[in-house]
């Protein structure tokens, strides 16, 4: 019986960080999502500076797909077995859509040097 409980909670925990991670949240890229995309291109852009914008993207993607994951994953272990509901396809192509808008919108923050790599805040004039 211990064990089952554990196994929900520890499911649960999984589904709660998945469904934040996950283009599910709304809120979630402004203060989960692109500052993990930030610093994952900040550190791509240390070894290679034209890295920036790609890796800034290829982040942000990454963690979206974790989201969906660990939220699959979770409930799984909640469940105790596979789970046979699927996905829709209008859920789907929606979180698709939102996930294309954000990465557009990162793209033109980027191109217009919004968002740039750290040091070039202090070392080099916005273009």
């Amino acid at each position: 019986m211990r064990s089952k409980y554990k196994q929900i909670f520890s499911g649960g925990i999984l589904a709660a960080i998945g469904y934040l991670l996950s283009p599910l949240s709304w809120w979630n890229d402004l203060y989960l999502n692109i500052p993990l995309a930030y610093v994952g291109a900040w550190l791509a852009s240390l070894l290679y500076k034209p890295a920036f914008l790609p890796a800034f993207v290829v982040a942000y993607w990454i963690t979206n797909i974790t989201g969906f994951v660990l939220m699959h994953k979770g409930v799984e272990k909640i469940a105790g077995r596979e789970v046979k509901k699927a996905y829709s396809k209008k859920a789907l192509l929606k979180d698709l859509a939102l996930s294309l808008a954000y990465t557009v919108l990162i793209i033109i923050l980027i191109k217009l040097h919004i968002i740039r790599p750290i040091e070039q805040y202090f070392t080099s004039p916005a273009l």
